[in-house]
Order: structure tokens, then C-alpha cells, then sequence
């Protein structure tokens, strides 16, 4: 795995202020009925970091993350660029998808944060709608190549609500987008819990066609997709060190395939690992709509392409979605404390 460093002081440092709310907040649930109630918005409890290595530079990053008021969003600031401004994770700022998702100022071609999907996944999986992303570097670190790490640091850091509602985009007609066969497609859906599916076809037989169909909560995102990692074909890794990328990856942070074989030596962490890990990545752009999405989300052959257009189509279309407030029930909304 790769090298990965809580920061133990981090994990010490509370805001008494903070942790007295959200305990009080806690208090205040616990006395309701079980009527449904409006779900807040959620931040970090406290500043937490790690170290670890860019998937595509190589590059030893230290990644900060820490709370953020209600409404701020996810927004991501390096720290290593002298006057750089801040880069609000949403899909109007994405300016690259062909290995990566990655966000930048529009102004300025330096400033520029790659690799941000696992994170981004991570965050939307544990309901996380505001926090300051400080990075050193020009990307996220790739830490086991999926979301579990970045899971852990915001456990150990910990939510608290804030008090504001969380705010969700509400899917009023299909919106869909192709590219050859590959599409995604957001449908309207009364379903509690976001319908997702996703459909991979490879031609190396160790991937082949896989096809998973899930509902996501927190609970979900947590056993069946958190913990599958990026992976790649053996010979196409030659081709993308040549161009200057895929410099900091290895088994430690990727599956890499040949043909009909996995050369992990641990193997795979799951059968099905390869669709699992494209189902993360979808969570984590779609996270880049700046809110949660209530509606059903298809992707057949998608990647980080697909699933940014299939954002700028929906907001190109006023008619295709409405802003609404969050809503679920009593113990649902108590939870976001934890």
C-alpha cells in the first residue's frame, strides 16, 4: 500500500465550539419523532493530513483537509503556486478528462489540480459538503489507487452538521450523452437512494464485460465501492511513461492486467473490482454538480468524459432540473453528527 501518514496531532485538534454544536444538534435529533426532517449540510470536525505519492508525477504531495462553512463546497487551493486562487470542485471547472478528472483556474493554465475522482467519491460517499482541499502539488496523492484511505482520514476527522440544509439537484427529464456506443444518462427517480449502474466492457479477458447495479448510501459506498482501485493494462504503461505520466504508479496503487492476467500479487479485492472502481469514479464527478443528485445515473462504456458532459448537458437545460432541499428521516439526519 502506499505510504500513508494520518497526521496524529490532526487527529487530536477539536474545535470545542464545533464538537459542543454538533453534540447539541445531536441532543435536539434524538428528542423528534421519526417525522422526516430537513438533512443539513455536513463539514469535517477537524484538520487532518496525509503524505503520499501523485499517480502521474511521481511526486511526493501532502494533502490538508479542513473544515469549511455551510455553502462553501469542496474547494481545492495550492498551496505551492505563490497567489494562487482557490478552485471550486464543480464541473464547470474541469479542463482535462483523459486520464484524470482534473479541475483548474480558468485564468490561469498553472493552477491546476488532477486525480481528484477517489476523493471527490470519498466525500460525496460520506455525505462531506463543504472542506478546504490544501495541496502542495499539481495533483491528489493516488494513496492504494481507491477511496478507502481518503475514507479513513474522514473518519478520523470526523463530520459535524452545520446549520444549513443541504441542498440537492433534483432530475426533472432524462438528460443523456454518447460518445460511439459509450453513453450516461441521469433519469428522474422517486427511489430514497440514488439508483446507479454501470456497465464496463474491456477487451483484455481479466476485465471482459462487467455490469453492477447499486443503490447509493453511505453504507453502500462504503462495503461495495470504497475500497476497488484504479487499474490499467501492462501495455499501456510503457506508452504513458514516455509521455510523462503514470510515473509515481506500481502494484501498490494500481490492478494492471495482461490479457488474461492479474499481476497483482494479492490479486483482485473482488471479483467485479474493475466495475466497482469505474462506479467510483462516476460517484466522485458527479459530486462535481456542487450538490447531491436525486435521480437515477446510468453509464455503459463512461468515463471521467462522459460523466463531465452529462453534467454540462443537465445545467445547459433549465427545464431538465430543480434545486431542492435535502430531506430524510429523524434518524437519518441524527447520524450526520457521527
Amino acid at each position: 500500500m502506499e505510504s500513508f501518514s494520518p497526521d496524529p496531532v490532526a487527529l487530536l485538534e477539536r474545535d470545542d465550539e464545533v464538537f459542543s454544536s454538533a453534540t447539541e444538534a445531536f441532543s435536539i435529533y434524538s428528542k423528534l419523532s421519526k417525522a422526516v426532517v430537513a438533512v443539513r449540510q455536513n463539514t469535517l470536525r477537524s484538520p487532518i493530513k496525509c503524505v503520499g505519492t501523485g499517480l502521474h508525477t511521481g511526486r511526493k504531495i501532502t494533502l490538508r483537509m479542513e473544515p469549511a462553512p455551510a455553502n462553501t463546497g469542496i474547494v481545492f487551493q495550492r498551496t505551492d503556486i505563490p497567489g494562487a486562487t482557490a478552485i471550486p470542485a464543480l464541473y464547470d471547472h474541469v479542463v482535462d478528462t483523459r486520464l484524470s478528472t482534473v479541475i483548474g483556474d480558468l485564468s490561469d493554465k498553472r493552477n491546476r489540480v488532477a486525480t481528484i475522482e477517489h476523493l471527490m467519491s470519498a466525500l460525496s460517499g460520506k455525505g462531506i459538503h463543504n472542506a478546504y482541499i490544501f495541496l502542495n502539488g499539481p495533483e491528489v496523492p493516488v494513496l492504494d489507487g481507491s477511496s478507502a484511505d481518503f475514507l479513513f482520514l474522514i473518519d478520523c476527522a470526523g463530520r459535524t452538521p452545520l446549520e444549513a440544509s443541504r441542498c440537492e439537484i433534483e432530475i426533472l427529464k432524462t438528460i443523456r450523452v454518447e460518445d460511439g456506443d459509450a453513453f450516461t444518462e441521469l433519469r428522474p427517480s422517486s427511489a430514497t437512494d440514488m439508483p446507479l449502474s454501470m456497465t464496463i466492457d474491456f477487451p483484455a479477458s481479466a476485465i471482459g464485460r462487467q455490469t453492477l447495479d447499486l443503490k447509493f448510501t453511505e453504507n453502500s459506498f462504503r462495503k461495495e465501492l470504497a475500497f476497488s482501485r484504479t487499474f490499467t493494462n501492462h501495455r499501456e504503461i510503457a506508452a504513458l511513461q514516455a509521455a510523462g505520466l503514470a510515473l509515481g504508479g506500481s502494484l501498490d496503487n494500481a490492478v494492471v492486467v495482461d490479457e488474461e492476467k492479474v499481476l497483482n500479487p494479492t490479486g483482485l479485492r473482488a471479483k467485479d473490482e474493475f466495475v466497482r472502481h469505474k462506479m467510483l469514479d462516476a460517484v466522485g464527478d458527479l459530486f462535481l454538480a456542487g450538490a447531491h443528485i436525486r435521480g437515477s445515473f446510468t453509464g455503459y462504456k463512461s468515463g471521467h468524459h462522459l460523466n463531465n458532459q452529462l453534467l454540462r448537458a443537465l445545467f445547459a437545460d433549465s427545464t431538465a432540473w430543480r434545486e431542492v432541499k435535502g430531506t430524510g428521516k429523524q434518524a437519518s439526519a441524527a447520524l450526520q453528527a457521527a
